[in-house]
Protein backbone atom coordinates (compact mmCIF):
# COMPACT_ATOMS: atom_id res chain seq x y z
CA UNK A 1 0.00 0.00 0.00
CA UNK A 2 2.78 2.41 1.00
CA UNK A 3 4.64 1.57 -2.20
CA UNK A 4 1.56 2.43 -4.27
CA UNK A 5 1.16 5.72 -2.43
CA UNK A 6 4.82 6.51 -3.00
CA UNK A 7 4.47 5.72 -6.71
CA UNK A 8 1.48 8.03 -6.90
CA UNK A 9 3.37 10.82 -5.21
CA UNK A 10 6.30 10.39 -7.57
CA UNK A 11 3.95 10.57 -10.54
CA UNK A 12 2.40 13.86 -9.44
CA UNK A 13 5.39 16.12 -10.26
CA UNK A 14 5.46 14.76 -13.82
CA UNK A 15 1.79 15.63 -14.25
CA UNK A 16 2.22 19.05 -12.69
CA UNK A 17 5.28 19.75 -14.83
CA UNK A 18 3.24 19.47 -18.04
CA UNK A 19 2.35 22.98 -19.22
CA UNK A 20 0.41 24.61 -22.00
CA UNK A 21 1.98 27.86 -23.14
CA UNK A 22 -0.52 28.92 -25.76
CA UNK A 23 -4.04 27.82 -26.70
CA UNK A 24 -6.39 29.49 -29.18
CA UNK A 25 -9.77 28.45 -30.60
CA UNK A 26 -11.18 31.87 -31.71
CA UNK A 27 -14.56 30.93 -30.20
CA UNK A 28 -15.09 34.42 -28.73
CA UNK A 29 -14.11 38.01 -29.51
CA UNK A 30 -11.25 38.08 -27.00
CA UNK A 31 -8.88 36.77 -29.70
CA UNK A 32 -8.33 40.32 -31.01
CA UNK A 33 -6.77 41.33 -27.68
CA UNK A 34 -4.08 38.65 -28.08
CA UNK A 35 -3.22 38.86 -31.76
CA UNK A 36 -1.20 41.78 -33.09
CA UNK A 37 -1.35 42.79 -36.76
CA UNK A 38 2.05 43.71 -38.21
CA UNK A 39 2.47 47.36 -39.21
CA UNK A 40 5.69 46.77 -41.14
CA UNK A 41 3.79 47.21 -44.45
CA UNK A 42 0.68 49.19 -45.37
CA UNK A 43 -0.84 46.60 -47.69
CA UNK A 44 -0.98 43.43 -45.57
CA UNK A 45 -4.05 41.27 -46.10
CA UNK A 46 -6.83 41.45 -43.52
CA UNK A 47 -7.51 38.53 -41.18
CA UNK A 48 -11.13 37.95 -40.17
CA UNK A 49 -12.72 35.34 -37.92
CA UNK A 50 -15.15 32.99 -39.66
CA UNK A 51 -16.57 29.48 -39.48
CA UNK A 52 -16.55 29.29 -43.29
CA UNK A 53 -19.09 28.03 -45.81
CA UNK A 54 -19.55 24.65 -44.11
CA UNK A 55 -18.78 23.77 -40.53
CA UNK A 56 -19.48 21.58 -37.52
CA UNK A 57 -20.64 24.41 -35.26
CA UNK A 58 -21.01 28.06 -36.20
CA UNK A 59 -19.22 29.26 -33.04
CA UNK A 60 -16.81 26.42 -32.21
CA UNK A 61 -15.70 26.17 -35.85
CA UNK A 62 -14.63 29.80 -35.98
CA UNK A 63 -11.05 30.39 -36.97
CA UNK A 64 -8.64 33.04 -38.22
CA UNK A 65 -9.32 33.42 -41.96
CA UNK A 66 -7.43 35.14 -44.77
CA UNK A 67 -9.91 37.40 -46.59
CA UNK A 68 -8.16 39.08 -49.54
CA UNK A 69 -6.64 37.49 -52.66
CA UNK A 70 -3.01 38.00 -53.70
CA UNK A 71 -1.86 39.40 -50.38
CA UNK A 72 0.88 38.96 -47.77
CA UNK A 73 -0.42 38.32 -44.26
CA UNK A 74 1.42 38.93 -40.99
CA UNK A 75 -0.01 38.53 -37.49
CA UNK A 76 1.33 37.13 -34.19
CA UNK A 77 0.39 36.47 -30.56
CA UNK A 78 2.46 36.02 -27.39
CA UNK A 79 2.64 32.88 -25.25
CA UNK A 80 1.39 33.05 -21.67
CA UNK A 81 5.01 32.45 -20.68
CA UNK A 82 8.30 31.66 -22.40
CA UNK A 83 8.96 27.98 -23.11
CA UNK A 84 12.44 26.46 -22.96
CA UNK A 85 12.28 22.98 -24.51
CA UNK A 86 15.86 21.97 -23.72
CA UNK A 87 14.79 19.26 -21.29
CA UNK A 88 11.16 18.75 -22.33
CA UNK A 89 8.98 17.98 -25.31
CA UNK A 90 7.85 20.80 -27.55
CA UNK A 91 4.47 20.24 -29.25
CA UNK A 92 3.20 22.68 -31.87
CA UNK A 93 -0.26 21.84 -33.17
CA UNK A 94 -2.99 23.62 -35.14
CA UNK A 95 -5.59 23.04 -37.85
CA UNK A 96 -5.88 24.55 -41.32
CA UNK A 97 -8.88 24.41 -43.61
CA UNK A 98 -8.18 25.28 -47.25
CA UNK A 99 -11.82 25.94 -47.96
CA UNK A 100 -10.95 27.90 -51.11
CA UNK A 101 -9.19 24.84 -52.58
CA UNK A 102 -5.94 26.77 -52.45
CA UNK A 103 -3.85 26.95 -55.63
CA UNK A 104 -0.81 28.78 -54.30
CA UNK A 105 -0.11 29.93 -50.77
CA UNK A 106 1.26 29.14 -47.34
CA UNK A 107 -0.55 27.63 -44.39
CA UNK A 108 2.29 27.39 -41.86
CA UNK A 109 3.03 28.92 -38.46
CA UNK A 110 6.23 30.39 -37.09
CA UNK A 111 7.37 30.01 -33.50
CA UNK A 112 9.44 33.05 -32.50
CA UNK A 113 11.94 33.94 -29.74
CA UNK A 114 11.55 36.35 -26.81
CA UNK A 115 12.20 39.96 -27.76
CA UNK A 116 10.32 39.58 -31.04
CA UNK A 117 8.24 42.63 -32.03
CA UNK A 118 4.86 41.60 -33.56
CA UNK A 119 4.26 45.07 -35.03
CA UNK A 120 7.41 44.70 -37.15
CA UNK A 121 6.78 41.07 -38.15
CA UNK A 122 7.93 40.37 -41.74
CA UNK A 123 9.28 37.50 -43.76
CA UNK A 124 12.77 38.56 -42.71
CA UNK A 125 12.04 38.27 -38.98
CA UNK A 126 14.19 35.57 -37.37
CA UNK A 127 12.19 32.61 -36.05
CA UNK A 128 12.97 29.37 -34.22
CA UNK A 129 10.72 26.92 -36.07
CA UNK A 130 8.51 27.16 -39.14
CA UNK A 131 5.98 24.35 -39.49
CA UNK A 132 3.00 23.56 -41.68
CA UNK A 133 1.71 23.08 -45.22
CA UNK A 134 2.85 25.08 -48.23
CA UNK A 135 1.07 24.56 -51.53
CA UNK A 136 1.73 26.02 -54.97
CA UNK A 137 0.63 24.19 -58.09
CA UNK A 138 1.94 20.64 -58.09
CA UNK A 139 4.33 21.41 -55.19
CA UNK A 140 2.59 20.31 -51.99
CA UNK A 141 4.47 19.63 -48.80
CA UNK A 142 4.60 20.17 -45.05
CA UNK A 143 7.50 22.44 -44.16
CA UNK A 144 9.58 21.74 -41.07
CA UNK A 145 12.31 24.34 -40.83
CA UNK A 146 14.69 24.75 -37.89
CA UNK A 147 16.80 27.84 -37.41
CA UNK A 148 20.30 27.06 -36.16
CA UNK A 149 22.75 29.83 -35.46
CA UNK A 150 20.96 32.26 -37.75
CA UNK A 151 20.51 29.87 -40.69
CA UNK A 152 17.21 28.21 -41.66
CA UNK A 153 17.34 24.50 -42.51
CA UNK A 154 14.53 22.70 -44.36
CA UNK A 155 13.73 19.03 -43.75
CA UNK A 156 15.09 16.81 -46.54
CA UNK A 157 11.96 14.66 -46.69
CA UNK A 158 8.74 15.45 -48.57
CA UNK A 159 5.68 15.19 -46.33
CA UNK A 160 2.23 15.21 -47.98
CA UNK A 161 -0.06 17.84 -46.42
CA UNK A 162 -3.57 16.57 -47.18
CA UNK A 163 -4.79 19.57 -49.16
CA UNK A 164 -8.52 19.17 -49.82
CA UNK A 165 -11.19 21.62 -48.63
CA UNK A 166 -11.68 20.03 -45.20
CA UNK A 167 -9.97 20.84 -41.91
CA UNK A 168 -6.66 19.03 -41.33
CA UNK A 169 -4.60 18.86 -38.15
CA UNK A 170 -0.83 19.41 -38.19
CA UNK A 171 1.33 18.33 -35.25
CA UNK A 172 5.09 18.71 -34.74
CA UNK A 173 6.75 17.05 -31.73
CA UNK A 174 10.36 17.91 -30.95
CA UNK A 175 11.97 15.81 -28.22
CA UNK A 176 14.94 16.67 -25.95
CA UNK A 177 17.00 13.87 -27.55
CA UNK A 178 16.89 15.73 -30.90
CA UNK A 179 14.32 13.42 -32.47
CA UNK A 180 11.01 14.51 -33.97
CA UNK A 181 7.59 13.41 -35.25
CA UNK A 182 5.26 14.99 -37.78
CA UNK A 183 1.60 13.98 -37.67
CA UNK A 184 -1.20 14.91 -40.08
CA UNK A 185 -4.68 14.26 -38.70
CA UNK A 186 -3.05 12.41 -35.78
CA UNK A 187 -1.34 9.96 -38.16
CA UNK A 188 2.46 9.89 -38.22
CA UNK A 189 3.85 11.02 -41.58
CA UNK A 190 7.53 11.38 -40.70
CA UNK A 191 9.90 10.79 -37.80
CA UNK A 192 13.62 10.49 -37.15
CA UNK A 193 16.58 12.52 -36.03
CA UNK A 194 17.31 16.20 -36.51
CA UNK A 195 20.91 15.26 -37.29
CA UNK A 196 19.90 12.88 -40.10
CA UNK A 197 16.84 14.46 -41.75
CA UNK A 198 18.31 17.98 -41.86
CA UNK A 199 21.70 19.09 -43.09
CA UNK A 200 22.17 21.29 -40.05
CA UNK A 201 25.41 19.69 -38.83
CA UNK A 202 28.16 18.19 -40.97
CA UNK A 203 27.83 14.39 -41.41
CA UNK A 204 29.33 12.29 -38.65
CA UNK A 205 31.29 10.16 -41.14
CA UNK A 206 32.72 10.76 -44.59
CA UNK A 207 34.26 8.44 -47.24
CA UNK A 208 37.92 7.81 -46.52
CA UNK A 209 39.75 10.04 -49.04
CA UNK A 210 42.76 7.67 -48.99
CA UNK A 211 40.77 4.53 -49.79
CA UNK A 212 40.65 3.38 -53.42
CA UNK A 213 38.93 0.43 -55.04
CA UNK A 214 41.57 -2.28 -55.78
CA UNK A 215 42.37 -2.60 -59.47
CA UNK A 216 41.69 -6.34 -59.41
CA UNK A 217 38.31 -5.90 -57.73
CA UNK A 218 35.60 -7.67 -59.75
CA UNK A 219 32.14 -6.16 -59.22
CA UNK A 220 30.42 -7.64 -62.29
CA UNK A 221 27.94 -10.13 -60.87
CA UNK A 222 27.12 -11.71 -64.28
CA UNK A 223 29.26 -12.51 -67.32
CA UNK A 224 28.66 -13.95 -70.80
CA UNK A 225 28.51 -17.75 -70.88
CA UNK A 226 31.68 -18.75 -72.77
CA UNK A 227 30.07 -22.04 -73.84
CA UNK A 228 27.09 -20.39 -75.46
CA UNK A 229 27.54 -20.14 -79.24
CA UNK A 230 25.54 -18.39 -81.89
CA UNK A 231 23.25 -20.89 -83.79
CA UNK A 232 24.52 -21.82 -87.24
CA UNK A 233 21.30 -20.68 -88.90
CA UNK A 234 21.34 -17.33 -87.14
CA UNK A 235 21.70 -14.53 -89.65
CA UNK A 236 22.55 -11.03 -88.62
CA UNK A 237 20.17 -9.14 -90.87
CA UNK A 238 19.03 -5.52 -90.68
CA UNK A 239 15.87 -4.79 -88.73
CA UNK A 240 14.36 -2.74 -91.58
CA UNK A 241 14.60 -3.30 -95.36
CA UNK A 242 13.28 -1.55 -98.46
CA UNK A 243 9.67 -2.41 -99.32
CA UNK A 244 9.94 -4.73 -102.36
CA UNK A 245 6.39 -3.83 -103.46
CA UNK A 246 6.99 -0.09 -103.45
CA UNK A 247 6.91 1.57 -106.89
CA UNK A 248 8.46 4.86 -107.86
CA UNK A 249 5.69 7.43 -108.49
CA UNK A 250 5.18 8.36 -112.15
CA UNK A 251 5.41 12.07 -111.41
CA UNK A 252 8.71 11.70 -109.49
CA UNK A 253 11.34 14.02 -110.89
CA UNK A 254 14.89 12.99 -109.92
CA UNK A 255 16.22 16.45 -110.74
CA UNK A 256 13.60 18.17 -108.61
CA UNK A 257 12.85 15.53 -105.96
CA UNK A 258 16.21 13.80 -105.67
CA UNK A 259 16.99 10.10 -105.94
CA UNK A 260 13.90 8.03 -105.13
CA UNK A 261 14.23 5.46 -102.35
CA UNK A 262 11.67 2.81 -101.50
CA UNK A 263 10.11 3.19 -98.01
CA UNK A 264 11.38 0.85 -95.27
CA UNK A 265 9.42 -2.03 -93.76
CA UNK A 266 10.28 -4.35 -90.86
CA UNK A 267 12.43 -7.26 -92.01
CA UNK A 268 10.46 -10.51 -91.50
CA UNK A 269 13.79 -12.40 -91.10
CA UNK A 270 15.04 -10.12 -88.33
CA UNK A 271 15.54 -11.97 -85.00
CA UNK A 272 17.35 -9.26 -83.15
CA UNK A 273 20.99 -9.02 -82.18
CA UNK A 274 22.31 -12.29 -80.84
CA UNK A 275 23.90 -12.17 -77.43
CA UNK A 276 25.23 -15.04 -75.32
CA UNK A 277 23.44 -16.08 -72.17
CA UNK A 278 24.60 -14.72 -68.83
CA UNK A 279 26.00 -16.81 -66.01
CA UNK A 280 27.18 -16.01 -62.47
CA UNK A 281 30.68 -14.58 -62.43
CA UNK A 282 32.92 -16.91 -60.40
CA UNK A 283 35.30 -13.98 -59.77
CA UNK A 284 32.56 -11.69 -58.36
CA UNK A 285 33.51 -10.16 -55.01
CA UNK A 286 30.44 -8.02 -54.47
CA UNK A 287 29.94 -4.28 -54.75
CA UNK A 288 32.89 -2.36 -53.43
CA UNK A 289 31.91 -0.08 -50.54
CA UNK A 290 33.95 3.00 -49.89
CA UNK A 291 35.07 2.80 -46.27
CA UNK A 292 33.99 5.63 -43.98
CA UNK A 293 35.99 7.51 -41.39
CA UNK A 294 34.88 9.96 -38.68
CA UNK A 295 34.36 13.44 -40.08
CA UNK A 296 36.98 15.68 -38.45
CA UNK A 297 34.62 18.66 -38.95
CA UNK A 298 31.71 17.06 -37.13
CA UNK A 299 30.96 18.08 -33.56
CA UNK A 300 27.88 17.30 -31.57
CA UNK A 301 25.73 20.31 -30.72
CA UNK A 302 23.44 20.00 -27.73
CA UNK A 303 21.62 23.20 -28.74
CA UNK A 304 20.21 21.64 -31.88
CA UNK A 305 16.40 21.81 -31.74
CA UNK A 306 16.42 23.50 -28.33
CA UNK A 307 14.87 26.97 -28.17
CA UNK A 308 13.43 29.60 -25.95
CA UNK A 309 10.17 30.60 -27.61
CA UNK A 310 7.62 33.26 -26.69
CA UNK A 311 5.41 33.97 -29.76
CA UNK A 312 3.51 32.21 -32.53
CA UNK A 313 2.51 33.87 -35.79
CA UNK A 314 1.38 33.57 -39.38
CA UNK A 315 3.61 35.13 -42.04
CA UNK A 316 2.07 34.07 -45.36
CA UNK A 317 1.47 34.80 -49.02
CA UNK A 318 -1.78 33.58 -50.60
CA UNK A 319 -2.96 33.96 -54.20
CA UNK A 320 -6.49 32.81 -53.35
CA UNK A 321 -7.62 33.66 -49.84
CA UNK A 322 -9.99 31.76 -47.55
CA UNK A 323 -7.81 29.51 -45.37
CA UNK A 324 -9.14 29.11 -41.82
CA UNK A 325 -6.66 28.47 -38.97
CA UNK A 326 -7.93 27.10 -35.67
CA UNK A 327 -7.28 24.97 -32.57
CA UNK A 328 -3.74 26.25 -32.00
CA UNK A 329 -1.82 24.83 -29.04
CA UNK A 330 1.81 25.01 -27.93
CA UNK A 331 2.59 22.71 -25.02
CA UNK A 332 5.16 20.34 -23.56
CA UNK A 333 2.53 17.60 -23.21
CA UNK A 334 1.75 15.24 -26.06
CA UNK A 335 -1.30 14.01 -24.15
CA UNK A 336 -2.63 17.55 -23.73
CA UNK A 337 -2.28 18.15 -27.47
CA UNK A 338 -4.13 14.89 -28.26
CA UNK A 339 -6.92 15.80 -25.85
CA UNK A 340 -7.26 19.24 -27.44
CA UNK A 341 -7.46 17.60 -30.87
CA UNK A 342 -10.17 15.19 -29.71
CA UNK A 343 -12.26 18.05 -28.35
CA UNK A 344 -11.87 20.19 -31.46
CA UNK A 345 -10.50 18.77 -34.66
CA UNK A 346 -11.88 15.21 -34.61
CA UNK A 347 -15.45 16.31 -33.89
CA UNK A 348 -15.13 19.12 -36.41
CA UNK A 349 -13.88 17.07 -39.35
CA UNK A 350 -16.64 14.44 -39.08
CA UNK A 351 -19.35 17.11 -39.08
CA UNK A 352 -17.64 18.95 -41.94
CA UNK A 353 -17.77 15.84 -44.10
CA UNK A 354 -21.56 15.76 -43.76
CA UNK A 355 -21.92 19.51 -44.25
CA UNK A 356 -19.63 19.45 -47.30
CA UNK A 357 -21.53 16.50 -48.74
CA UNK A 358 -24.80 18.41 -48.41
CA UNK A 359 -23.32 21.51 -50.06
CA UNK A 360 -21.85 19.41 -52.88
CA UNK A 361 -25.26 17.80 -53.46
CA UNK A 362 -26.96 21.20 -53.54
CA UNK A 363 -24.34 22.57 -55.94
CA UNK A 364 -24.68 19.48 -58.15
CA UNK A 365 -28.47 19.94 -58.20
CA UNK A 366 -28.08 23.62 -59.01
CA UNK A 367 -25.59 22.82 -61.78
CA UNK A 368 -28.01 20.24 -63.18
CA UNK A 369 -30.86 22.78 -63.16
CA UNK A 370 -28.67 25.40 -64.83
CA UNK A 371 -27.58 22.87 -67.46
CA UNK A 372 -31.23 21.97 -68.09
CA UNK A 373 -32.16 25.64 -68.35
CA UNK A 374 -29.27 26.26 -70.74
CA UNK A 375 -30.39 23.30 -72.84
CA UNK A 376 -33.96 24.66 -72.99
CA UNK A 377 -32.69 28.11 -73.95
CA UNK A 378 -30.49 26.60 -76.65
CA UNK A 379 -33.48 24.64 -77.99
CA UNK A 380 -35.64 27.77 -77.96
CA UNK A 381 -32.92 29.73 -79.74
CA UNK A 382 -32.67 26.96 -82.34
CA UNK A 383 -36.44 27.07 -82.94
CA UNK A 384 -36.36 30.86 -83.22
CA UNK A 385 -33.50 30.64 -85.69
CA UNK A 386 -35.52 28.15 -87.73
CA UNK A 387 -38.53 30.49 -87.77
CA UNK A 388 -36.31 33.42 -88.73
CA UNK A 389 -34.96 31.38 -91.63
CA UNK A 390 -38.54 30.87 -92.98
CA UNK A 391 -39.68 34.51 -92.53
CA UNK A 392 -37.65 36.38 -95.22
CA UNK A 393 -40.03 35.50 -98.14
CA UNK A 394 -43.09 36.74 -96.24
CA UNK A 395 -41.23 39.82 -95.10
CA UNK A 396 -40.12 40.58 -98.64
CA UNK A 397 -43.69 40.08 -99.92
CA UNK A 398 -45.13 42.29 -97.22
CA UNK A 399 -42.43 44.83 -97.91
CA UNK A 400 -43.31 44.76 -101.62
CA UNK A 401 -47.01 45.19 -100.87
CA UNK A 402 -46.26 48.03 -98.49
CA UNK A 403 -44.02 49.65 -101.09
CA UNK A 404 -46.73 49.29 -103.78
CA UNK A 405 -49.31 50.84 -101.49
CA UNK A 406 -46.97 53.68 -100.70
CA UNK A 407 -46.29 54.27 -104.39
CA UNK A 408 -50.00 54.17 -105.20
CA UNK A 409 -50.74 56.58 -102.38
CA UNK A 410 -48.07 58.91 -103.66
CA UNK A 411 -49.51 58.67 -107.20
CA UNK A 412 -52.99 59.52 -105.90
CA UNK A 413 -51.58 62.54 -104.13
CA UNK A 414 -49.76 63.62 -107.27
CA UNK A 415 -52.91 63.12 -109.37
CA UNK A 416 -54.89 65.18 -106.86
CA UNK A 417 -52.32 67.92 -107.04
CA UNK A 418 -52.41 67.90 -110.85
CA UNK A 419 -56.22 67.93 -110.85
CA UNK A 420 -56.29 70.87 -108.53
CA UNK A 421 -53.77 72.67 -110.73
CA UNK A 422 -55.91 72.05 -113.82
CA UNK A 423 -59.02 73.20 -112.01
CA UNK A 424 -57.18 76.25 -110.83
CA UNK A 425 -56.12 77.02 -114.43
CA UNK A 426 -59.68 76.57 -115.71
CA UNK A 427 -61.00 78.82 -112.94
CA UNK A 428 -58.40 81.44 -113.86
CA UNK A 429 -59.42 81.26 -117.53
CA UNK A 430 -63.11 81.71 -116.62
CA UNK A 431 -62.32 84.71 -114.48
CA UNK A 432 -60.23 86.16 -117.28
CA UNK A 433 -63.07 85.73 -119.80
CA UNK A 434 -65.56 87.34 -117.46
CA UNK A 435 -63.29 90.33 -116.97
CA UNK A 436 -62.79 90.60 -120.68
CA UNK A 437 -66.51 90.59 -121.39
CA UNK A 438 -67.13 93.10 -118.68
CA UNK A 439 -64.51 95.38 -120.06
CA UNK A 440 -66.04 95.02 -123.53
CA UNK A 441 -69.53 96.00 -122.35
CA UNK A 442 -68.38 99.00 -120.28
CA UNK A 443 -67.31 101.17 -123.24
CA UNK A 444 -70.91 101.11 -124.72
CA UNK A 445 -72.18 102.61 -121.54
CA UNK A 446 -69.59 105.28 -121.88
CA UNK A 447 -70.63 106.01 -125.39
CA UNK A 448 -74.21 106.38 -124.26
CA UNK A 449 -73.23 108.76 -121.56
CA UNK A 450 -71.18 110.78 -124.02
CA UNK A 451 -74.07 111.12 -126.44
CA UNK A 452 -76.29 112.48 -123.72
CA UNK A 453 -73.82 115.27 -122.81
CA UNK A 454 -74.20 118.63 -124.64
CA UNK A 455 -71.42 119.40 -127.10
CA UNK A 456 -70.25 122.59 -125.40
CA UNK A 457 -69.91 120.69 -122.19
CA UNK A 458 -67.92 118.09 -124.02
CA UNK A 459 -65.56 120.81 -125.16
Amino acid sequence: MKLLQLASLLAVPALVAAETYFKESFSDDSWSSRWVQSKAKDDYGVFTVSSGKFYADKIESRGLQTSQDAKFYSIAAPFEKTIDNKNKDLVIQYSAKFEQNIDCGGGYVKVLPPGFDPENFTGDSEYNIMFGPDICGSSKRVHVIFNHKGTNHLIQKTIEPGSDELTHLYTLIVKPDQTYQVLVDNVEKSSGSLTEDWSILPPKTIPDPDAKKPEDWVDDELIDDPSDKKPADWEDVPEYVADPDAVKPEDWDDDMDGDWEAPKIRNPDYKGEWTPKKIANPEYKGQWVHPLIPNPEYAEDSSLGHYKSAFIGFDLWQVKSGTIFDDIIVTDSIEEAKKFAEEGFEVKQKAELEAKKKIDEEEAKKAEEEAKKAEEEAKKAEEEAKVDAEEPKTVRLEATEETTEEVEAEEVVEETKETKKEEAKKETKKETKKETKKETKEPKATEKVTKDVPEHEEL
